[in-house]
């Protein structure tokens, strides 16, 4: 080997001129970052968008991708973390401590709430459930030791639509905080903010990915305190993404209107047409006037996601259904939604909501980009194979 040839690749001093620029964000991955000097390296502060101190703490890729989510959701600051679950955990960690309480919707995500049952309970922190529908009832729960009211719109199952201006008129009214889920509205189907929510959170993983392939959370704030809170705990527990899953959400960014739309009026008129059918008890759409919460949509919203839940006739078994989506050829059968893909879930309604009030066997739809009418062949020879 020719002599410090290492040094030489390491230390090789060429640097590319200034000035490239290209429609999509340039990719930066580090751990560490390089400092010109020691009183520069100290004169540098993590919190600050200003300059860069650490590759857990922001790069140019990540930095951007927070600018244009806060500025989708309409918001100041915005955080990264690893998946939706990581910004729910990262709200609930940074805003509550031993005797306090939470309170979390009936329809609740439901790592959401394994999460307040489990770990949160353990750091003595308790929670209870409300009705989303119910304005009224929220505020007679809200006590001396409640710190937190989680809201979610639509619920991600049963897709009941809240009252979202009684709900956080109900916690302001008390000096509580609110925390959103807005990964159903991904920004679009109505502004959070106007409302007067605190803290909105999303699941980048669904709308603004939009290929499945990427796990990813925010957490958006317009008050520069309760962002420095959130962002210390952020730091604290050493959350973080990578630039190339920044890259992947960034270059889907600007296509997620339309997909948004699209997947929309694929699943409406999915959705209207499988009410119709004799298998179907119910169907469970926010743009249906049969879907509890409707008028809450329909006073907030003209976008309504690509999502809905089917529950079929008593008369049918929990065979039957599960016999139904095993024979749909264009769904897939997965968690998660807002992917090309369109995927199909049975749930079971009395272990996630017992005594909620709906009866049957419930399917869950997310709608994909395939043609409208390809899916509605593929459900209707299921529904025959299925159920006669």
């Amino acid at each position: 080997m020719k002599p410090d040839a290492a040094s030489a690749l390491i230390h090789h001093n060429y640097q590319p001129p200034a000035g490239f620029d290209a429609p999509q964000v340039g990719v930066h991955k580090a751990s560490t970052v390089l400092f010109k000097n020691v009183a520069a390296m100290r004169a540098r502060d993590w919190r600050s968008k200003a300059g860069y101190t650490y590759g857990l703490h922001g790069t140019p890729t990540t930095f951007v991708l927070e600018e244009r989510i806060a500025a989708l959701e309409g918001g100041k600051h915005c955080l990264l973390v690893p998946s939706g679950l990581a910004a729910i955990a990262l709200v609930d960690q940074a805003l509550l401590a031993p005797g306090d309480e939470i309170l979390l919707p009936s329809n609740v995500y439901g790592p959401s709430r394994e999460l307040a049952r489990t770990d949160l309970a353990r750091l003595g922190i308790t929670h209870r459930l409300y009705d989303p529908l119910d304005a009224a009832a929220l505020a007679g729960l809200i006590g001396a030791r409640t710190r937190l009211v989680w809201l979610e719109a639509a619920g991600s199952v049963t897709m009941e639509f809240p009252d979202l201006r009684g709900l956080v008129a109900a916690a302001r009214h008390r000096g509580v905080a609110t925390a959103l889920d807005n990964t159903w509205g991904a920004g679009l189907a109505f502004d959070a903010f106007a409302l007067g929510i605190d803290i909105v959170v999303q699941a980048l993983t669904k709308f603004p990915s939009g290929g499945g392939d990427v796990l990813m959370g925010s957490v958006t704030t317009r008050d520069d305190t309760l962002h420095e809170r959130l962002k210390l705990t952020h730091m604290h527990l050493g959350l973080g993404v990578g630039g190339n899953d920044a890259e992947l959400v960034l270059r889907s960014l600007s296509s997620m209107p339309l997909r948004y739309r699209a997947h929309d009026a694929a699943a409406r008129e999915l959705a209207g047409w499988l009410a119709a059918r004799p298998e179907v008890a119910r169907v469970l759409h926010p743009a249906l006037p049969s879907c509890p919460g409707h008028a809450h949509w329909r006073e907030l919203c003209t976008d309504a996601a690509g999502l809905f839940s089917v529950l079929f006739q008593a008369r049918y078994t929990q065979q039957q259904v599960d016999r139904f989506v095993d024979g749909l050829r264009l769904f897939g059968i997965g968690y998660s939604w807002a992917g090309p893909r369109s995927l199909a879930v049975p749930y079971d309604l009395k272990a996630m909501r017992p005594g909620g009030g709906l009866e049957g066997h419930l399917v869950r739809f997310s709608i994909g980009l395939e043609e409208a009418q390809a899916l509605r062949a593929d459900i209707e020879q299921s529904l025959r194979a299925a159920f006669g």
